[in-house]
């Protein structure tokens, strides 16, 4: 949480920096009185270098007091970003207004950007809550379940983009105006010798059609989800081929 004030103050591990290690945090406070605030005058710096002695928290104490810092020794975080805020004050009051200590810096140059990742290509599929997870998803949209979790999280993954979406249930919820069909046109094939039955079984004929267009569609559906899955091979350059 401090590593932009540490950085701007040029502190030689920012990222690594542990205020909760002891050692470590005695010795910041130590570079940071002497190197950027230097509120103490040299020799009354005694207490707070002395590292190692029992008795350095009351003069760190002591410290905070004295540079009128609102935090106490208990609020240790608050009290280092108190007093990063305090330095990075000091030392933009040395170094003179950061606008015209950066104004003239070049411009970084454009990188080229990355291709995305595929977020699936991180996941941890041993782990047990993983698998779990996509376990009950699975059972829950009730997708034929696989060895491979990955390949099962693609495949729900899928079916929610292309079945679960506000505009795929929107589009399903739309009734459906069914165009007027003339019976007179379509051949029974059969006579059941009453015209009331042959209408009737006209009817569920082009009934049944519909259905079979409606499986037809949903089967090449499928077709294409799997296909998705299945047709994702590695490519390994070094070989100069691809595959599994």
């Amino acid at each position: 949480m401090f590593r932009r004030k540490l950085t701007a103050l040029d502190y030689h591990n920012p990222s690594g920096f542990d205020c909760n290690d002891e050692t470590e945090f005695r010795n910041f406070i130590v570079w940071l009185e002497d190197q950027k605030i230097r509120h103490y005058k040299i020799e009354d710096r005694v207490n707070l270098r002395n590292i190692p002695s029992s008795e350095w928290p009351k003069s760190f104490e002591q410290y905070l007091q004295d540079v009128n810092c609102p935090f106490s020794v208990q609020e240790r975080q608050e009290s280092v970003d108190w007093l990063l805020g305090l330095a990075v004050r000091f030392e933009y009051g040395d170094n003179g207004s950061p606008v015209e200590k950066y104004k003239n810096c070049p411009p970084a140059t454009a990188t080229k950007a990355e291709k995305p990742s595929d977020p699936l290509i991180h996941l941890d599929s041993n782990n047990p809550d993983f698998k779990a997870g996509v376990m009950g998803l699975a059972n829950m949209l009730k997708i034929q379940r696989h060895d491979d979790y990955l390949v099962m999280l693609k495949a729900i993954r899928i079916l929610i983009q292309e079945r679960l979406t506000p505009e795929a249930i929107a589009k399903a919820r739309q009734s459906k105006e069914g165009l007027p069909v003339a019976l007179d046109k379509h051949i029974l094939g059969f006579d059941t010798g009453d015209a009331t039955l042959n209408e009737a079984a006209q009817i569920l004929r082009l009934l049944h059609i519909e259905e079979l267009r409606d499986l037809q569609t949903r089967i090449n559906e499928a077709i294409v989800a799997v296909q998705a899955i299945i047709a994702d091979p590695k490519t390994d350059h070094r070989l100069g081929k691809v595959g599994r």
